[in-house]
């Protein structure tokens, strides 16, 4: 059931080359575990970041039975477990298979799907996106070719305000005023239409609408019904795209994960395969992305609450303290987890478990990659620097090493680890010591600067 994942770093193209995968993706999931030089990590995939309370309780569990008592969360706002043993595997999916969280063992690393956390909580968006991730996962699992897919390609789903409709999706849909969804595939851009009564498909349901049907699984996205709006066909194009790259990836031959890797020549049939789905879709220009900052360390709309993770790492007591009087949690890309109907005099209480809760505090934007002891590649205690950042309207992240992973996308601070006592912000070299006097300056640099 498991397999270890060997490091297999890509060869790097030619400016103008395409990538050639010539190994298979071994990105590390719930059931191939990554060893690591502290225990064996697992990668947990969480559409949308979504966590019922009881699945918060046993994820909390297994972090401190089986590995190192934390959970990470991921830039694709997933969950990582770390400090694993070496014979934990068979106790581990046994325990997330029986929480609901490994719902298909053979699709478990492609559930990749980013939506926008807030979605219906605060009022902002157009449409609830978080009801469109529940039926993209289901529709994924029941098709047995999205199985070949790369741990790494990834769906967002935004709700209209942009929150991360910028964090480089292979497969973006993005839901816009009356109903309208734009599916937008790198360089090429569709306006999804309405459905009608005679271009509903063969797999309608008895009158359901798209929210009914968001947790039943469907071959072919959610149940197409006569009369609903564009957002209803959305999931349904947004698998149809996903089945199109593996159609150019294998014409292609060149093992590619992503749509950015096939070679020229090779682009998938992006139009042909939304018809095929009996879907109407638009070609448009490609319109420039929506775009809004996080939402701020705190409440959420009425019946949320908004908190970050210290540098991306959850204590399972923290877990749990989010976990206590909230409907469900949802993990987001910027590290942090809102608390769906927790109340807003929870704050104190999650501040004094050591949570972010406020956008003043210094730590807010400071990220930070694994870092020594954990990682071998890395050249420095990276998070113990992290840890000491100063305060800055800039996102910073601190890395290891140059693979750089878990940078935040968008503008910001990369201070990057040379050896024990050097590293390079911004490209400028800097010793350990003047760390703090140079990340404050970087930090403050207006965006247009940089």
């Amino acid at each position: 059931m498991l397999a270890a994942m060997p490091p297999t770093p890509p060869p790097t193209p030619e400016p103008g080359e395409a990538r050639i995968r010539d190994r298979g993706d071994a990105c590390p999931g719930a059931l191939r575990l990554h060893p690591a030089d502290d225990g064996r990590l697992a990668r947990l995939r969480l559409p949308a970041g979504r966590l019922t309370v009881r699945q918060a309780g046993l994820l909390a569990h297994a972090a401190e039975s089986l590995g190192d008592g934390r959970i990470s969360i991921t830039s694709r706002g997933n969950a990582e477990l770390r400090g694993l043993g070496e014979g934990c595997g068979a106790d581990l999916a046994a325990l997330l298979a029986g929480a609901g969280l490994l719902p298909s063992p053979t699709h478990e690393r492609v559930r990749n799907i980013v939506a926008s956390p807030g979605a219906g909580l605060d009022g902002l968006g157009h449409a609830d996106v978080q009801l469109w991730a529940r039926a993209l996962d289901a529709a994924l699992c029941a098709e047995p070719r999205a199985a070949s897919l790369s741990g790494r390609f990834l769906f967002v789903l935004d709700d209209g305000r942009g929150d991360v409709a910028g964090l480089g999706g292979d497969v973006s849909l993005i839901a816009g005023p009356e109903g309208s969804v734009l599916l937008r595939l790198g360089p090429e851009a569709f306006r999804l239409a309405a459905e009608d009564d005679d271009t509903a498909g063969d797999d309608t349901s008895d009158g359901d609408t798209a929210a009914d049907t968001a947790d039943v699984p469907a071959t072919a996205g959610v149940p197409a019904t006569a009369g609903v709006p564009a957002s209803a066909v959305a999931v349904r194009a947004a698998l149809a795209a996903a089945l199109a790259f593996l159609d150019a990836a294998e014409a292609a031959g060149n093992g590619a994960w992503r749509p950015r890797e096939l070679p020229d020549g090779h682009v998938p049939d992006w139009a042909g395969a939304l018809a095929r789905a009996g879907i109407t879709a638009e070609p448009v220009p490609v319109p420039p992305l929506p775009a809004s900052p996080p939402p701020a360390p705190g409440p959420l709309g009425e019946r949320a609450l908004h908190v970050l993770a210290p540098l991306g790492r959850l204590t399972a007591a923290q877990l749990r303290a989010l976990a206590d009087g909230a409907d469900e949690l949802r993990f987001t890309p910027w590290r942090g987890v809102v608390a769906v109907g927790a109340r807003a005099d929870r704050l104190p209480d999650l501040e004094a478990h050591g949570l972010v809760t406020r956008p003043d505090l210094p730590s807010v934007g400071v990220s930070a990659c694994t870092g020594r002891p954990g990682c071998a590649k890395s050249l420095a205690d990276v998070r113990t620097d992290a840890l000491a950042a100063p305060a800055g309207p800039l996102p910073v992240h601190f890395s290891g090493c140059e693979r750089r992973c878990g940078h935040p996308h968008g503008t910001w601070v990369d201070v990057l680890a040379t050896g024990d006592d050097t590293y390079l912000v911004d490209g400028v070299p800097t010793p350990r010591t003047s760390l703090p006097e140079a990340v404050t300056t970087a930090r403050s640099l207006p965006t247009h600067t940089r």
